[in-house]
């Protein structure tokens, strides 16, 4: 339809070259053009502006929210990282050295 209306070419080859009805196309581009005469082409209403501002912001919010939840996510992923590696640390035995070793010093004698 706008390749008719912008361009300026004829409804038949526009409609052969996108494969559809002429009859089809030229209804659809003389509705097109009734509503731009008429001033419903694309204007919003009043209430329709009201909610799309009220539907932006709550879209901003909504991804406040979520970059918010998303850092407290990976905050509490490390902090149960952080506290597992210091479990798995005091549950495991310590050994010093070389497991051979003898745990008591050795004297030497002169």
């Amino acid at each position: 339809m706008k390749l008719v209306i912008n361009t300026g070419r004829p409804v038949a080859t526009v409609a052969r070259e996108l494969g559809i009805k002429e009859q089809t196309l030229g209804r659809w581009v003389n509705v097109f053009k009734a509503r731009q005469e008429a001033g419903d082409g694309s204007a919003l209403s009043e209430t329709e502006r009201v909610e799309l501002a009220r539907l932006r912001k709550e879209v901003s919010e909504l991804k406040m929210d979520r970059a918010f939840l998303k850092k407290a996510s990976l905050f509490f992923a490390q902090e149960a990282s952080d506290t597992n590696e210091s479990l798995s640390a005091l549950t495991q035995p310590r050994t010093r050295g070389c497991s051979t070793a003898p745990m008591h010093p050795v004297r030497r004698w002169e």
